[in-house]
């Protein structure tokens, strides 16, 4: 066997016979015999030497075989086939110790260093010593050596190894042997010239396909099934103007090349578990620099076992004249189909059974549950018609009763408006039905309007209008009664001043005040939501007047509440009256302290900048462009349903209890906003809390202006004064209240009860008027109207408007000049200050 099993690799391990020892051993024991026989007396000497030595040679070879140093002959018999298969592989094989010593090497790694025997064997580093793509490759190979990990290189050397070819490739493999040491490594090579000349073969034919199918006569792309577009051809790309680097990795989508709604054709379809459907379809392309390319599609669909589509094969026909020579009928054909998949119009032919036969693209778009497969057999009925998906009870038997007429060859039928649902919310569409037949059966002719942006602007213009109407209302209201809020606070001030405090009635006058002044807070929240109160806007930083009054919101929503305010950084300045946007904020807060369950919860205010560019984000078709900074007030309340998330802004409307509210709060907080040239906004989720956002656009503060609070004005230490006053006023009441007030100050005072009647004073007195205060809303004549009369005769004696509606309502109908403003109610106290400031 040892004869068969004859190699040539070089194995360090291997130890062969040394005829010298044998011959040492045979002298050594002749000489034993000879002390015996020729020297008997030291005979017994010698013999306890010669055992000792025997003892210690027998112990050396105990711990050789122990260690495996040496080895019997049964052994050794084992290991030959496994070093048989090491020393014939055809990869080389090396195994090598530490850094340079080489324990093994077999036959082809002998071969490939030209070796035949251990001197001509070389390291892996030496065998391959060249270029330096070759050295790199090496040095990975030997630091991965080093630190004890796998690692595999292919490596292109030239001129090879063996052999006459010009270049080969390697591959060298690297792995420890732990079991052989802690530096032991086993090192393969192997020649993979063939394969590597397969491989290149095999790309060479994948190149090749890929010119040929890049410069076919026609046009190829694939789309995934959500419309992504893996690959075109270079036809296609340069018929559309694209680079191919645009193709894939989301690069390129039928929407970005299909005009109109034709993507929506494209990806929408449905077919059973491995079906593969092939349409033909006539649409238009749209190029790069926006023209439109007529094209023929030969569009193909692999559906999965579960249903699901695959990515399309897709042939595509140019169709744009001087590609094709078509003769005129075929033309009209073409142009027909891009004609009927081009439409805004959703068209479709519906069967019997309710199956559409066929259909345009912004029909796919508008409706694509009625694409689905649907029922096959007439048993399920027309209730489960995939067209009938998403609508409601009603609207899905008005249509069915229009596609049974038009079934029963009835023309002339009307219109039918259906709402329904689809996975971006509710939509509405117009169907018009009408009689049609398709290959000798009776079918249905559907047209669908997409109606969803009209019913929203008609729905927006409605509330708007209703808004308006009860603004209006509300104003007019507010307007009433802050006249006779006006007649009863200043008789109660002028009461007050001619009872001292210890007067029975002093009380009961002061309490008919001071329910007077909770009545002028109501109409001014009425005032507030038709926008027409008086603001006094000045320069605002939002963080700086929200961080003053977080003390009173923590007091407000008490300790079960958590209030967190967190500030935007670099808020940009509003404009804004500072007292109307506090009575904005507390409202909100309040009404989210009221929506917190019993044990608590918490309330967020946020604000931050907003960009033009990203008013888009919020998706507020209402929120125009511009910059803003935004006021959040978030709460994790019980949240407020749709239905009363319509109503929350009407005045006098409120979910809470009789007595705990006026509905007056929200109301207040829209005509506030509004008035401030800001737009508020709400959402909300049952059960997870609601979030009211306030716009308010950015002021850009100009020469002078400054964020600055509003100081309280002082009052006059002496009320006193003298002049000549005309007092024009229609309500009887006020106007006698003012006169009253007036004359007990050292003030002469001259009555109207219009504008009429104060020009005729004005000319009896000879234009000897100090001071002019006079109502704005008036019979015969208004206010402003005399304003411009008196200048046009010269009368320049200054004017002070007292009005319950705001100052810009009418600021913008007065002609050039400088006037007062005093807003109703007005207590005695305010009339005498603004008058003597007047004419100061």
């Amino acid at each position: 066997m040892t004869d068969k099993l004859a190699s040539s690799a070089y194995d360090r391990t291997e130890s062969p016979g040394n005829v010298g020892l044998v011959l040492a051993l045979a002298v050594t024991l002749v000489g034993v015999m000879a002390v015996f026989f020729f020297a008997p007396a030291v005979a017994p000497r010698f013999t306890i030497l010669a055992l000792a030595v025997c003892a210690v040679v027998g112990i050396f070879s105990l711990f050789a075989y122990a260690v495996g140093l040496l080895q019997f002959s049964a052994k050794a018999a084992r290991n030959d086939v496994t070093k048989l298969v090491s020393d014939t592989s055809d990869e080389g094989l090396l195994v090598t110790e530490g850094d340079l010593q080489i324990a093994y090497a077999n036959e082809a790694y002998l071969a490939l260093c030209g070796a035949h025997d251990r001197g001509g064997v070389l390291t892996v580093e030496r065998l391959f010593a060249g270029p330096p793509e070759v050295s790199d490759a090496i040095y990975r190979l030997v630091q991965a050596a080093k630190a004890g990990h796998r690692h595999v290189e292919d490596l292109r050397l030239s001129p090879p190894l063996t052999g006459s070819a010009p270049a080969a490739w390697y591959r060298v493999k690297v792995r420890p042997l732990p079991q052989l040491g802690p530096k032991t490594m086993l090192w393969a090579v192997a020649d993979v010239t063939a394969e590597r000349q397969r491989q290149e073969n095999i790309f060479l034919e994948l190149q090749h396909a890929i010119d040929f199918l890049d410069h076919a006569p026609a046009g190829f792309f694939s789309a995934a099934p959500g419309g992504d577009i893996p690959y075109m051809n270079k036809t296609l790309a340069g018929w559309l103007g694209y680079d191919l680097t645009q193709v894939g990795s989301g690069g390129l989508t039928l929407f970005d090349i299909v005009a109109n709604n034709g993507a929506a054709l494209l990806a929408m379809g449905a077919g059973g578990p491995g079906e593969v459907r092939t349409q033909q379809i006539d649409l238009d392309f749209k190029c790069r620099n926006g023209r439109s390319l007529p094209v023929r599609l030969q569009h193909r669909v692999a559906f999965g076992q579960d249903g699901a589509p695959g990515a399309s094969r897709t042939l595509v026909l140019n169709r744009a004249a001087g590609e094709q020579p078509e003769d005129d009928l075929r033309a009209a054909e073409v142009k027909f189909a891009r004609f009927f998949n081009s439409t805004p119009m959703a068209i479709a032919i519906l069967d019997e059974e309710g199956r559409v036969r066929r259909s345009n693209a912004a029909f796919a778009r508008l409706l694509p549950q009625a694409l689905q497969k649907g029922q096959d057999d007439k048993e399920a009925g027309s209730a489960s018609w995939p067209l009938f998906m998403g609508m409601t009870k009603r609207d899905r038997a008005a249509l069915k009763a229009a596609i049974e007429a038009a079934l029963d060859s009835q023309g002339d039928l009307k219109p039918v408006d259906v709402a329904f649902e689809d996975g971006a919310g509710v939509r509405s569409a117009r169907f018009f039905v009408s009689p049609d037949e398709d290959a000798g059966k009776k079918s249905v002719m559907i047209y669908a309007l997409d109606t969803t942006e009209q019913r929203k602007l008609q729905e927006e213009f409605a509330q708007s209008q209703k808004m308006q109407a009860v603004g209006q209302l509300a104003g007019g209201v507010a307007h009433d009664f802050n006249n006779m809020l006006t007649a009863i606070i200043g008789y109660s001030d002028l009461l007050l001043a001619s009872h001292r405090p210890t007067d029975p009635s002093f009380q009961d006058i002061m309490q008919i005040k001071q329910t007077a002044n909770r009545a002028a807070g109501l109409t001014r929240q009425l005032l507030a939501f038709s926008r027409r109160q008086t603001l006094r806007p000045q320069v605002l930083q939002l963080g700086d007047a929200l961080s003053e009054l977080q003390i009173l919101l923590r007091r407000l929503v008490g300790e079960k509440v958590e209030l967190d305010l967190r500030h935007g950084r670099d808020l940009w300045l509003v404009k804004a009256d500072i007292n109307q946007f506090e009575q904005v904020v507390i409202n909100l807060v309040v009404n989210a302290r009221d929506a917190m369950p019993e044990s608590g919860g918490k309330v967020q205010l946020r604000t931050r900048n907003v960009s033009a560019a990203e008013c888009a984000d919020f998706k507020e078709a209402a929120l125009a462009p511009a910059d803003y900074v935004l006021v959040e007030v978030e709460d994790s309340g019980s949240g407020i349903p749709a239905e009363v998330k319509e109503k929350i802004f009407e005045p006098f409307f409120t979910t809470k209890e009789v007595g705990k509210g006026t509905g007056l709060g929200l109301s207040m907080v829209f005509g506030i906003v509004k008035q401030s040239g800001g737009f508020v906004f709400v959402d909300s989720e049952v059960g997870k809390g609601t979030t009211f956002r306030i716009f308010l656009p950015r002021h850009v503060p100009e020469a002078g202006e400054i964020a600055v609070k509003a100081e309280a004005a002082k009052p006059a230490a002496d009320y006193t004064g003298q002049g000549l006053i005309l007092l024009v006023e229609d309500e009887d009441a006020v106007r006698a209240f003012g006169a009253r007030a007036l004359t007990s100050r050292g003030y002469t005072v001259l009555e109207a009860a219009s504008g009429v009647e104060a020009l005729d004073v004005v000319e009896r007195e000879g234009g000897k008027i100090d001071l002019i205060v006079s109502d704005v809303v008036m019979p015969e004549m208004d206010g402003p109207t005399m304003f411009a009369e008196l200048r046009k005769r010269g009368v320049m004696a200054k004017v002070i408007f007292v009005s319950g509606y705001a100052e810009e309502a009418f600021a913008k109908n007065l002609p050039e000049g400088d006037f007062g403003f005093l807003p109703k109610p007005f207590t005695l106290k305010q009339l005498i200050e603004t008058v003597k400031a007047n004419l100061g």
